[in-house]
């Protein structure tokens, strides 16, 4: 990266970093229990609601005990069952219209990301009726209030049940839009851990070396405060102590609240001080070929922990104090190369794969050019890159 472009990227997160203390930021009020939704939509006078959730989730019957709940308490529902893999457009637009037209005001985002990512972009096009989902790429383009709004995460991953971020794609041109924002932080976050119960196997493993990813790229970035490093170490010491077991044992219960809590403590960390490359080219391929999430920043995460060398040494070292990984008066880098070949050997007991097999050579100069606008200069990366740099990467993790 030639040196003018480091120093915009640098003042830019500088700048950045020196207003956090008095950004708004807040965490949503934390509900255990999905009927609970209920009695708050009651307290708000709210009888109807818009509930967000794609037709899997629907199929296995997750959403039924809220379903009843609503209509035990007279609560009349409205729900989009459309959503894909990666929200488009055009999501957002059909479930707003179901919105307006039920005349609702309130918003249910149930299921993974992908639902939760949705309804807040429906929110926010309530919000910000004339600004067009492209035009809201980027921060702080919203600006309003949005709907009372819940988040149910049925997956321990994306952490979207607390941060600022909603990622959108374009079908046509294939662009994602991630929207950064403070009224899109959910009021309320429904840890319900049953709901993750009877997820398979390949969703609980990539989903939660997501959490890991969340808390490795924003504790690893440049931004961090006391509060982020805190949540980011909290996040990191859940995943070693319980990811594998709950892949192991699907329905051990300290285990699927234990992964619940390190997801939304993850996202505490990286709606503050944000992620990294491994997210910019993640968006990058989920846009262009549906490449799920939690599986592309599982597979990235340990090249760049390779790559960016001993930059970041010290924290990572840290990191392997937090979790006892080896023995505290080892050297730095030592801790820290034993944080790197944990994070690889995580991925091979948890059957994700070292490399992604659909990524076409010539999509490269596509996918760099999608990341590079995505990280710089709002992402603060321990190490900045260039579109050379970031096309290298892709190729050390291409089949």
């Amino acid at each position: 990266m030639n040196i003018f472009k480091q120093i915009y990227c640098r003042t830019f997160q500088t700048c950045f970093k020196i207003a956090l203390p008095i950004l708004p930021y807040r965490e949503p009020d934390i509900l255990d229990d999905v009927e609970k939704i209920a009695d708050i939509l009651t307290k708000n006078n709210v009888n109807t609601v818009l509930m967000v959730i794609d037709k899997n989730i629907r199929r296995l019957e997750l959403s039924k005990r809220l379903e009843d709940s609503l209509k035990d308490n007279q609560i009349q529902f409205h729900i989009y069952e459309d959503t894909v893999q990666n929200p488009t457009i055009t999501n957002v637009l059909e479930a707003k219209k179901i919105y307006l037209d039920n005349h609702c005001s309130a918003i249910i985002g149930f299921g993974g990301g992908s639902a939760m990512d949705c309804a807040k972009c429906v929110g926010a096009s309530i919000a910000r009726p004339n600004l067009s989902i492209p035009k809201m790429n980027g921060i702080l383009k919203i600006m309003k209030k949005t709907p009372l709004f819940f988040a149910v995460p049925t997956t321990a991953g994306t952490g979207s049940e607390v941060t600022i971020t909603s990622v959108i794609t374009d079908e046509v041109t294939k662009q994602k839009y991630t929207i950064n924002d403070f009224p899109l932080i959910p009021d309320y976050a429904v840890l319900d851990y049953t709901l993750t119960f009877d997820l398979p196997d390949f969703i609980t493993s990539t989903t939660g070396m997501d959490v890991l990813t969340h808390a490795v790229e924003s504790y690893i970035g440049n931004t961090t405060t006391k509060h982020t490093r805190e949540m980011a170490e909290d996040a990191v010491v859940l995943v070693k102590n319980h990811l594998l077991t709950a892949y192991l044992e699907p329905h051990n219960i300290e285990a699927r609240k234990s992964m619940q809590i390190a997801a939304y403590k993850a996202g505490v960390a990286f709606s503050r001080s944000y992620v990294g490359y491994v997210h910019a080219i993640s968006h990058a391929l989920s846009g262009r070929y549906h490449t799920l999430h939690g599986l592309a920043n599982a597979c990235i995460l340990p090249y760049f922990l390779d790559e960016y060398g001993a930059v970041i040494d010290e924290k990572l070292a840290k990191l392997a104090d937090v979790i006892s990984l080896c023995d505290t008066s080892l050297d730095i880098h030592t801790k820290a190369n034993a944080f790197r070949s944990w994070v690889w050997d995580m991925n091979k007991q948890l059957h994700i794969p070292d490399t992604l097999e659909e990524i076409q050579v010539e999509d490269i100069p596509k996918l760099v050019y999608y990341a590079d606008k995505e990280a710089n200069p709002l992402y603060p990366v321990p190490v900045l890159m260039d579109k050379d740099k970031l096309a290298t990467m892709i190729h050390k993790f291409m089949k």
